[in-house]
């Protein structure tokens, strides 16, 4: 059989203007993994509500961080996948959940080459209902309809991969070196709290009492918001990070329905009011830089932290197209090429 790679990140409109965000917002928000309601009810909120007025307020945003070479997200992910494909021998080829450049279009360009069995790569650390299962759950839709020849592998949720938390916590200490920090905010993106309770598969253990992301279970293999605490824990450990300047968060909540705490607007303000003047922000959600890192955490969190009371601010960089990054990529397809073995990862 034919091997090829399949790299699938969220997406992005076509352009920063009220008209192409709309459909984006469109796709993106009548995802049953996104807004999980009845869809009745989903149609009513997005397409009677949300659809009125957040494209051109979005479109403002995306004009805040737009590139001369078009998305950020979508120029980032074509570099790293460029990156990878020099280190492997095997086509890739990149999707987006959303948006243009679809995952259907990934498929097909690699069946052109030949492809009958895809090593599909949700670009996102953690598993979480509106991120990686929605990738993994179309990808599959799409191959049963259009591609029913192709077998399909997927690469599991990374987060705790030794090697994958070294060139993140790498990545990190490039960023601090020249910053004298007083505190660091790992801020992940959001998610509803009852999100994590409809990916427990035990349906008990996830209470989101602050004990349970503590206590060994299965249910941490689908655990959003235990993962992310992992991944802080990692590579605060991997880097010797003092407990006390180190704290979680999450951001971009939607809706009035409890949401994963605490907020990071809302930690913005608190650590200002409680004296850190300097502080330093990642966002490990993410593996490419987007509209919710450049523009709501490395933009408005400067504003927010400053007005607050705070002093000096930086965001820093996701991976993106790091080499490092792409060649450990690599080395996880040639792995899973030459053996079938996926990443070792860990789950505590």
């Amino acid at each position: 059989m034919q091997k090829g790679v399949l790299l699938v990140n969220l997406g992005s409109p076509d352009s920063p203007t009220a008209k192409d965000v709309k459909p984006y917002l469109d796709e993106f928000l009548m995802d049953e993994r996104v807004i999980d309601v009845n869809p009745v009810l989903r149609n009513i909120i997005v397409r009677g509500i949300i659809l009125n007025t957040r494209p051109k307020r979005s479109a403002e945003a995306y004009s805040k961080i737009w590139w001369d070479e078009g998305s950020p997200l979508i120029v980032i992910s074509k570099r790293f996948a460029e990156k990878v494909q020099k280190r492997t021998q095997l086509p890739i080829a990149l999707g987006m959940r959303y948006g243009s450049m679809s995952i259907k279009e990934g498929l097909q360009e690699l069946k052109e080459k030949g492809v009958d069995e895809v090593f599909l790569v949700p670009l996102y650390p953690h598993y979480a209902m509106s991120s990686y299962e929605t990738v993994v759950v179309k990808t599959m839709d799409v191959q049963a309809e259009f591609f029913p020849e192709m077998q399909m592998t997927t690469l599991p949720a990374f987060y705790s991969n030794p090697d994958f938390v070294k060139i993140l916590s790498q990545s990190i200490a490039e960023g601090l070196k020249d910053f004298d920090y007083d505190h660091i905010l790992f801020s992940y993106h959001g998610i509803p709290e009852r999100h994590i309770k409809k990916s427990d598969p035990t349906k008990s253990h996830c209470k989101l009492d602050g004990k349970c992301c503590q206590t060994n279970s299965v249910a941490h293999h689908t655990c959003y918001k235990h993962q992310c605490l992992d991944t802080t824990e990692l590579v605060k450990k991997e880097l010797g990070l003092p407990e006390e300047k180190v704290s979680t968060s999450f951001q971009s909540r939607l809706g009035s329905d409890p949401w994963l705490q605490p907020f990071t607007d809302k930690e913005f303000e608190r650590l200002a009011q409680e004296g850190i003047k300097k502080l330093a922000v990642i966002t490990p959600a993410f593996v490419s830089d987007c509209l919710e890192t450049l523009e709501e955490i490395a933009m408005e969190g400067k504003h927010q932290f400053q007005e607050a009371g705070g002093g000096d601010y930086i965001h820093i960089s996701c991976l993106n197209d790091r080499d490092d990054w792409a060649e450990l990529m690599a080395e996880w397809i040639n792995t899973w090429e030459k053996s079938g073995v996926l990443p070792e990862y860990h789950i505590q």
